[in-house]
């Protein structure tokens, strides 16, 4: 047995920096992630027009936590895959098992079409996990266990609870809620931000700890769950010019937003 697990490691920071992110972040709010998330994520309008199309919530929200589960190693990016996603089961929702609807769909993707066979089988090994429950059940878990959510998708996936693809299925799942049930619920704040390139590389510019525990201590220091904050980096870090236009359009303070690019 070694001593390591009983060493608290201490990470370097620059406090200057890191105060500064507090402050922004602090003056940006929860509303300002809110503002982002549903005003300018060319997702949320991805899911919304799902959501008209299908005309079933419970069908809907099974879908969007599949589809989450599969968003890696795309091809184009995340708002081109979840517009292609939604125009395709807006025409096309499945009749029974969606791994099989989406063993015809990802073949033909023009913007998710690489590991299409080890995609297919986490879908196969979800969708128990997806059938065992109504859309009361979705109900209970967007209100009241969005948490227990993250716990149980990943033991049915066998993954890691701060795995990103399994956060991320969370963060997806809370813009479909607030879109079938009509009600805008925080994130909590223990689940995790999704630790992938573009956030961990931005946080090598403020300390060298992992990505997910000094988000989370930000988040605990701002009031700011870390799903939402990953909200606010997000057009920081490579932004398509629409989403920038969006930013300027809806949100009031996009020059603080901004000022997070700087830092």
């Amino acid at each position: 047995m070694t001593l390591d697990r009983f060493i608290r490691v201490k990470y370097k920071a620059n406090e200057k920096k890191v105060e500064v992110l507090r402050e922004i972040l602090s003056e940006l709010g929860l509303d300002c992630a809110r503002t982002i998330e549903e005003r300018v994520d060319l997702q949320f309008d991805a899911l919304k027009n799902l959501h008209a199309n299908l005309g079933d919530d419970e069908l809907f929200i099974k879908l969007v936590i599949a589809n989450s589960i599969v968003s890696y190693q795309l091809t184009a990016k995340g708002e081109r895959w979840w517009w292609e996603f939604s125009r395709y089961f807006s025409e096309n929702p499945p009749a029974g098992s969606i791994a099989e609807a989406y063993s015809s769909f990802l073949p033909n993707s023009m913007t998710n079409r690489r590991l299409v066979a080890g995609k297919v089988r986490r879908l196969e090994r979800l969708e128990p996990f997806l059938d065992s429950f109504s859309l009361s059940g979705l109900r209970d878990y967007y209100f009241n266990g969005m948490e227990r959510l993250r716990d149980e998708l990943a033991k049915a996936l066998g993954s890691k609870r701060s795995a990103k693809t399994i956060v991320f299925a969370v963060k997806m799942f809370g813009y479909a809620g607030r879109i079938a049930f009509g009600e805008f619920v925080p994130y909590p704040m223990v689940i995790e931000i999704p630790d992938d390139v573009r956030i961990n590389a931005y946080t090598k510019r403020f300390t060298n700890e992992p990505p997910v525990s000094f988000w989370g201590r930000i988040g605990e220091e701002t009031g700011i769950p870390p799903l939402h904050i990953d909200s606010i980096l997000w057009p920081v870090l490579g932004g398509s010019a629409e989403v920038l236009r969006r930013l300027k359009e809806h949100c009031t303070k996009w020059e603080d937003v901004l000022r997070l690019a700087n830092l």
